[in-house]
């Protein structure tokens, strides 16, 4: 789950929820100082967290039909921003909310 600080405000947005969607964004490449790009496929659950100020909105992605190798997760945080939704909705997703 999201990492609890003070700021984190957590919430649900049903519009998203079960939407599939892809994010990118980057990382640590293990055993180095450097930063890579990651991108992730997988479905919405409609999960937010708010955090910092002015906040950032991360969501909550499972299901993941592509994700960097190495990456055992079974879900990851992504920021809205980088977020992009595409045009497939999981047919129940309170399927996807429960994981």
């Amino acid at each position: 789950m999201f990492p609890q600080t003070d700021d984190a405000k957590p919430g649900f947005d049903g519009e998203i929820a079960g939407r599939r969607a892809e994010c990118d964004g980057g990382g640590l490449v293990p055993g180095t100082h450097y930063v890579a790009r990651e991108e992730f496929t997988g479905t919405l659950t409609g999960d937010y967290v708010d955090h910092g100020d002015p906040p950032w909105r991360w969501l909550l992605m499972t299901d993941l039909v592509n994700r960097p190798d190495g990456f055992e997760a079974d879900g990851v945080w992504c920021e809205s921003e980088s977020v992009f939704l595409v045009d497939e909705r999981v047919s129940d997703p309170r399927s996807v909310h429960s994981k």
